[in-house]
Parts: C-alpha cells; structure tokens; sequence
C-alpha cells in the first residue's frame, strides 16, 4: 500500500532507454553499439590469445569491457542501487561484461542461479510458510474455526457459495436473497470478494466453501508476500535477501496473520504492489494513456477483492507522493503531465467499469451510508505498537486484550524490537528522500489508526486527529485501526531498503557487516514469527442439510428457519445453506445493512430487528425457557408469515437444546425428530392464503 519504487524517483523511466519493450529488468545494464563492438572485439583478442602457444601456463584472462555507455545522452547516471545486478556477486562485478575468463571468482550456489530459479524458491518458501500458518485448518476444514469470532469465516463461504450461483446460474452478482429474506442484502455494500469467489468456482464446487475459505488464506498470505518480493527485487533493491525481508513482512506481519482467520479479503493484497509500482510509473511515463489504462484494470479487480484496502492504497500513494514533492518541489514539474493524463484514462476506464457496481452500492437497495459507531471508533492502543501479536512465536493473547478493538484487528503489534529497530532505520538513513517520504508516510497513518481517542495501556490521554475525518464521505466507512496496515508495509519497504544499503557497505570486514545484518533481521522479527492459527471445533452441518432431506418441505419462495435465527452471534445456519450452494433461503444473517432496512440510513449488522431471533437467542445463551402468552405468540407468528417459514429446524447438538425445543413448542406447537434435527413444518401456519 505504500510507494516502494526508488527507481522512479532517480532515473528516467525505462521506456526511455529501452523503447517500447518493458520487458527488460531495470537492473540490467543496456549497451550502446560501442560496448557491443568493444566486446566483439575482446571476444576475437580472446580467441586469437587462446589459439596462440605460451611458454607460461598460467591462463590469459581477458579485460574487462568497456562500461556500457547510455543509450541517451540526456540519461541519469545510475544511482549505486541500479548495477550490478542481483545475481552478479560484488567481487565480480568488475568483470561481469567479460566474454570469457578462463580463471576468477567463484560465485556461490546461489548467485548461480538464474533469476527465475530464485523467485521460484522464495516463493515455494512463502508458500510453505503459508500452510505451516493454516495448517490445523488444513487438517479439517468443514469442522474447525477460528477460535473466538465464528461469523466471519461462515459469511466469507456464504459469499463463495454465492459466487457459485452467479458462474453456474448467472445469478445477479450485486445483490441476493438467499439470506436476510424477504429484504435481501446488498452485496456491493458487504465484501462479496467476487473477485476471489469466481475463480474459486471450481474448487468450492468439487470440494466445497469451507476449502476454498483455507486455500484463499493461504494463497492471500503466500501471494501478498510474494508479489512485495517480485516488486522490491525488480524495482527497488538487487540484494534478494532485502527483497525477501521486505516480502515476508508485508505478507507474514502480526497485523496479515490476525485477519487471517477471519478476513481473506483484507490479506490478499497481491495486487497492491503492482498498483504502487504502476502509480509510480506514471510519474515519469512515455506512454501514460497506456499506462493509466493498466492501473484500470488493477484497480477494477481489487476494488471486487476489498474496497476499502483500495481506498488505503490510494490515500498512501498520495501521502508518498506529497512528501517526495515537498521535498524536491521540482520533481512536479516533470511528473504532472504524465501523472494527470495517466490518471484522467485510468478514472475514465475504471469509472466506466466500476460505475453499475458503485451505484448498487449506494443508491441501490439495502444500501448504508457509514458505518456503525461502534466500529468506527476502533482504533490502536499506542502500547500495541510496541507488543507482538498474539498469533506470533511472542505473542501473548491475555496481555493484548485491552490493546486492539478485538484478536481480529491486531494491526499494529510490531514487537519493540522491530519498532526500535525500524526507528533506528529512519535516522541511520534519513538522508536519502525516500525514506524520509515513507517515514513520513507510515507515521502519519500510525497516528490515524490510534482512533478518535489516542490511548496509552487502555487509558485515553487526547483527542486523536481522526476525530476531524471520521464522518467525510468514504472515510465514514472505514475502520480506523487498520490505517495500521499501511504503516505494516512502509516498514516492510524500510526493512528492505536496510537490508539492501547494508549489504552495499564497502567495508574491510564485509562478511561481519552481512553477519550483523542477518543477527539484526532475526532479532527484530524472531519474537514475531507466525505461528499455526488457533482453532477450535465446530458443529458439522447436519445430516437433515447434506442429505437432501429439506427440499421435501421448502419451496422456491419460502425460507428454511435455523434456530437459533442466523445472526452475527449464530452463523451456523449460513454454513448450512453455503453447503448447498445457496439452495435454500434463510431469514437474518451476519451483514452490513440500513439500521431496521432503510435504505440510505447509517449501517448496521444485521437487518431489521426480530422478536422470534431474539428470544431464541437469549434462550441458546441463558438456557431459559420464557413462558409466552397469546400476544407473544400472535405476534412472533406474524413474524414467521413475514419470512414466508417452511420450517424450522433446531439441531440435535445445538447447545441448549431442550430449553429451545420447549420454546419453540409452545410457539408452534409439537415437532418430530428427524435424522439428526428436530423439525417443525409451519407452512399451513404461514400460508398467507389460509
């Protein structure tokens, strides 16, 4: 989320030198005609030397070739950072245009790799630390949880198995019924990560949504942190160790490992590099018509992964950028033609794109205007900054609870040891421009992510500035606490950016300066390693569900009652319906909606309030049968005519199940057992004909 390209805030942009081709690395060196003939002719000098008999035995080693010359003469001389490449080790580097050499350095194992053998490798291990994160939701995902908070993960497979309804039965994308009937819900409003949920299709088909629910989480974290990898080496630094430093934190930081039991939209930011990196291009590009229409498209398909990460990309981007202009106020006079026009095509093709979907979202049906003021006065305890995260190698979940909102909005917890250590970056490097322009921009979002109230230990001391931006349009969506996720990324970036200068020290003791580097890197990000994700069983989804039995009972315009009703606290009937791909429809749920189903008021979770689903509720929570009089009973029957009920089914494991079978009895008279439910078939009681 935050600017990472020093290459475009010291050289030109690569068209310049290389034309239309942008396939070409910026770390490799570009040779005019007169390097290609010095080297065709050290080439003949070599060959000749070879043919000719010496009295010596000793090899004849060919000079070095001439330094490549720029293309352009009106071309910057390349900053340390550029050459050599990453894969050409220091004490080569003066002989890296050599044609042959019979005798010299021998490069290690892995600098003799090819470039694409090194990003295989890295990723294959971002992608085993991955599953080492998940892998006790690996081991059974129908029937394990994230401990704690069970509404996310059933909402997330609720969104998949809808996903499957728009690929198989073109079902409208923006908006169902499925759940929350008769008022539905607006799915641009809530996070139905279509973008993830489609290609997903196959998967969830053949194996189901809690699958695909762990795979997206793996890939989220492995694919973040190798996407920040392949951005950082090609663009910022050459040293692979920096760019696999600054790769694994964005990817695998305390704040990507506590959403991730909950929220695989927030984590899979595999795109945000990418779009950081084509914002910069723009700065200084050639072509920005073309360039502008490439962000577009990255901007379309994230804003249906999360918008709201989106929306954090963009206020980085421009925070970065700022900072780098009043630092060098001349920059802007080379950088707003491109960047306007570039942005002008990209606003024009997303916009086209985007428009439908925004207008669902805000003007459709079911649609809100804020969130809840619960939420948004989420906001980091200044003490958070300094403690690990409670899924981490350090972390202590007791000792973080008063410092984060919940265990899944942990976005700060950097340890004091990487938080010192990213401080001492700060000022070891703060003369160079970038790192003052990202210091800048991750403190300012740290500041943010404190809330409206800035706290120390759980005791308020001030007023946060967040309080002046809390109810501007866009902004009054948005969970403060995670402005924390950006300054995780600026840190990352820094990370790299250390690892990269001290890899580049021209020190006598070169192998000690890398040592300290490597002892420095695991001190600060030991104490936050990933550890397996917490989880805990949870009930299957019954036999009366997966076998079919229900479809004897609910027609098409009727709904399928679990009990207790769906809420944010009872989530079990969304899995039910996820593992039928959405078959049946239900009332409730857990979701963004208008406070009581207006359109237009501020959000709330959940839909209209409901008597039936709060007794109910309170009856699964106290184990406290109610007596109900004729009133009650009139007016909960009311209800479920609303709904338009079929039946109501309360699982045999339901925790406090006799009590809510006594309740519901004497609601709507007798049930029966069947398979592993008890079943009240009301549909002579809600016919709205009888």
């Amino acid at each position: 989320m935050t600017p990472a390209e020093s290459r475009a805030l010291s050289a030109p942009h690569p068209e310049a030198a290389v034309g239309p081709d942008e396939s070409v690395s910026q770390h490799t060196r570009r040779a005019s005609p007169t390097t290609t003939a010095s080297k065709t002719t050290t080439a003949r000098e070599t060959t000749t030397a070879s043919k000719t008999p010496v009295a010596s035995t000793t090899p004849v080693a060919s000079a070095p070739a001439p330094a490549a010359a720029p293309s352009r003469t009106d071309t910057v001389e390349p900053s340390p950072a550029e050459a050599p490449p990453a894969d050409v080790p220091d004490d080569a580097a003066a002989a890296d245009d050599a044609v042959a050499a019979p005798a010299g350095p021998r490069r290690r194992w892995w600098t003799r790799w090819t470039r694409r053998r090194q990003h295989l490798a890295v990723g294959g291990l971002f992608l085993l630390a991955a599953l080492w994160v998940t892998s006790r939701i690996w081991l059974d995902p129908a029937g394990r949880v994230a401990s704690l908070y069970t509404g996310d993960p059933a909402q997330v497979q609720f969104f998949l198995a809808h996903s499957v309804r728009v690929v198989l039965h073109g079902e409208y994308p923006f908006f169902t019924e499925q759940f929350n009937y008769p008022d539905g819900v607006n799915l641009m409003a809530n996070t139905a990560v279509l973008a993830l949920g489609i290609p997903m299709v196959p998967v969830t088909v053949l194996f189901g949504p809690a699958v695909s629910f762990v795979v997206l989480v793996t890939l989220g974290l492995a694919g973040t942190a190798t996407a920040w990898y392949l951005v950082l080496s090609r663009h910022v630094v050459r040293t692979p160790l920096a760019a696999a430093a600054g790769g694994w934190f964005c990817g695998f930081s305390p704040a990507m490992l506590s959403h991730a039991s909950w929220h695989p939209n927030i984590i899979s930011q595999f795109l945000l590099p990418f779009i950081v990196w084509r914002v910069l291009v723009l700065t200084r590009s050639r072509r920005p018509v073309r360039d502008g229409l490439l962000l577009a498209v990255l901007v379309t398909a994230q804003a249906f992964i999360n918008e709201e990460i989106l929306l954090f990309t963009a206020m980085a981007c421009g925070v970065f950028l700022l900072a780098v202009l009043a630092q060098e106020p001349a920059r802007w006079w080379a950088a707003w033609r491109p960047l306007g026009i570039g942005v002008a095509a990209c606003t024009l093709l997303a916009g086209s794109l985007l428009a439908y979907p925004l207008y669902v979202q805000f003007a459709g049906p079911m649609a809100y205007h804020g969130l809840s003021d619960a939420v948004q006065d989420y906001g980091n305890d200044i003490a958070a900054f300094f403690a690990p995260g409670s899924p981490t190698l350090g972390g202590n979940q007791r000792a973080n609870a008063n410092l984060a909102p919940n265990y899944s909005e942990e976005n700060a917890f950097f340890g004091w040891s990487l938080s010192l250590l990213a401080i001492a970056i700060v000022v070891w490097l703060r003369r160079e421009m970038i790192v003052r322009a990202l210091a800048v921009t991750g403190g300012l979002f740290a500041v943010l992510s404190l809330g409206e109230r800035i706290s120390w230990w759980d005791r308020e001391l001030i007023t946060g500035p967040w309080q002046l931006l809390v109810h501007l349009p866009l902004l009054d969506a948005v969970v403060p606490t995670r402005f924390g996720l950006i300054t995780t990324v600026v840190v990352g970036l820094l990370l790299a950016l250390a690892v990269e200068r001290a890899w580049a020290l021209r020190s006598v003791e070169r192998r000690t300066v890398r040592t300290l580097t490597a002892a420095g890197l695991a001190f600060a990000l030991l104490p936050i390693a990933p550890m397996p994700l917490r989880m805990v069983s949870r009930p299957p989804v019954p036999d009366f569900i997966t076998a079919d039995r229900w479809r004897t009972y609910v027609g098409p315009d009727q709904t399928l009652v679990p009990i207790p009703v769906p809420s944010m606290g009872n989530t079990h009937g969304m899995r039910w319906a996820a593992a039928t791909n959405l078959d049946f429809k239900i009332p409730g749920g857990y979701f963004l909606a208008p406070r009581n189903g207006n359109t237009g008021d501020p959000g709330r979770f959940g839909g209209r309030p409901s008597g039936v689903g709060q007794l109910l509720e309170e009856v699964a929570t106290t184990g406290r049968a109610p007596k109900l009089d004729d009133r009650q009973r009139r007016r909960f029957q009311d209800e479920l005519r609303h709904w338009q009920a079929a039946i109501l089914v309360l699982p045999l494991r339901q925790q406090n199940v006799e009590p809510l079978r006594r309740t519901v009895e004497e609601l709507v008279g007798p049930g029966r057992q069947e398979l592993d439910v008890w079943v009240w078939d009301v549909r002579a009681l809600t016919d709205r004909s009888v």
